[in-house]
């Protein structure tokens, strides 16, 4: 049973007040707990693998500031380097050395990545990749997957995950079906309707981009061989394929997804983990692509933030503490035991649940499964999820607040919080 009075009185009245001054009182959708009912926890420092919120609860953190994090939070290093950064200025608006340093990193580290272009979200960086995609090409139509997430400009807007599943919203009003009029879209890990659409519109897609594990309608890894024919087909049709990275990238191996499953794509898109909690994108790719870039091409796109030196600083001593030794065996040490160990409690205390985990990036799923693609998860019990989340919130455990997101697990964390975190779980579970 909870063992201590959980209090939330200061958190309440924060966002109270942040309803009258923000949309929803959040600066981004998910935060607001709307698909998990109560009212969220306001933060007000983290620390390794622990966040505290303005009423002094402690949480361990499955969030880690939605993968940033992987490190743990405020980890010393990330922050002695950014203490020494931050004495040089906040922003350049100019070249700086960390560019090379970091961009040599993720070019060493990532296959398909031959040249990159530093921006500031991930939202960025897919929608210049996609502007890159169609310069390339001459085409301008575009392949996505249901559920698949790719920030929230106009175009990918069209069956996308994330706060748009979390929210149960369909198309975001305000995006002109003239933009969207070239989005195609698949069920993800169905490669036959992907053919489909290439055989209805030839010479017409530009590509195919999508998140090699999709973590923004849950933990959905990709089916045997469905990368792999993704590649065929992109290449028999004259498309470029663009793996969406933000979240797999330098998190389920330090070279992404295409490390881990040996699928290289033409172009990739970064995030998260290159910023070390520091606002940051990328999108890297082929030479020859990238050559399309402005200056050195006629694609425009620019960002006075862009390469900006403490991003750039914090990104640098994270692939330096990632490139360590052990590091992704550790990992996936930790967040096997989670997800095993969450798995085999549902089952004893009678729940249909179904998940997995690759290296630091794991899900579950109130859902006997399989879950393959976005329409498998949206079988999900989202009310027994809910209930769920609200039970490990009180006794200390922070999960993402949706059905419909992945979780991410750190260096910081260890086996006790595991542990713990489990014991918290069986309690829950006990009594949904």
């Amino acid at each position: 049973m909870v063992t201590t009075t959980f209090n939330t009185t200061k958190s309440e009245e924060i966002f109270a007040a942040a309803q009258k001054l923000m949309p929803g009182g959040v600066s981004s959708p998910v935060r607001a707990f709307k698909s998990v009912g109560g009212q969220p926890i306001v933060f007000d420092r983290v620390e390794g693998a622990y966040v505290w919120d303005v009423d002094g609860n402690q949480y361990i953190d499955y969030v880690g500031t939605w993968g940033p994090a992987i490190c743990g939070h405020t980890h010393p290093e990330v922050i002695a380097a950014l203490h020494d950064a931050l004495n040089k200025g906040t922003s350049f608006g100019a070249p700086c050395y960390q560019e090379n340093v970091l961009a040599e990193m993720v070019i060493d580290a990532v296959p398909c990545i031959e040249m990159v272009r530093f921006v500031n979200s991930g939202t960025e960086a897919c929608m210049a990749v996609l502007r890159l995609m169609r310069a390339f090409t001459g085409r301008e139509k575009l392949i996505k997957f249901e559920g698949c997430y790719h920030g929230h400009a106009d175009m990918f807007l069209v069956k996308a995950g994330s706060g748009v599943a979390t929210l149960g919203l369909p198309d975001s009003p305000g995006v002109p079906k003239s933009t969207t009029a070239n989005t195609l879209t698949a069920p993800y890990n169905d490669l036959e309707a992907v053919k489909t659409l290439f055989e209805q519109n030839p010479d017409e897609i530009a590509g195919v981009i999508l998140e090699p594990v999709v973590g923004n309608a849950g933990f959905i890894p990709p089916d045997a061989g469905f990368l792999e024919g993704l590649r065929v087909l992109t290449q028999e049709y004259g498309a470029l394929l663009v793996f969406d990275e933000v979240m797999t990238g330098f998190r389920i191996a330090y070279g992404g997804a295409q490390e881990k499953f040996g699928v290289t794509p033409d172009l990739t898109t970064l995030g998260k983990v290159i910023g070390g909690g520091l606002p940051v994108g990328a999108y890297g790719g082929r030479r020859d692509i990238m050559e399309m870039v402005a200056p050195a091409g006629p694609m425009y796109q620019a960002g006075t933030l862009s390469g900006n030196p403490l991003a750039m600083t914090a990104g640098i001593k994270t692939l330096e503490l990632l490139n360590k030794s052990g590091t992704y065996e550790y990992l996936d040490k930790i967040t096997k035991k989670l997800s095993q160990g969450l798995l085999k409690i549902a089952k004893e205390t009678g729940n249909e649940a179904c998940g997995g985990q690759i290296s630091a990036m794991f899900g579950l799923f109130f859902n006997p499964g399989p879950v393959h693609n976005y329409e498998d998860a949206k079988k999900s019990d989202l009310s027994k999820f809910a209930r769920f989340h609200r039970g490990m919130l009180e006794r200390g455990v922070y999960l993402a607040p949706s059905q419909f997101e992945a979780g991410f697990t750190s260096l910081a964390h260890t086996d006790e919080d595991i542990d713990r975190t489990l014991a918290m779980a069986h309690e829950v579970m006990s009594s949904l």
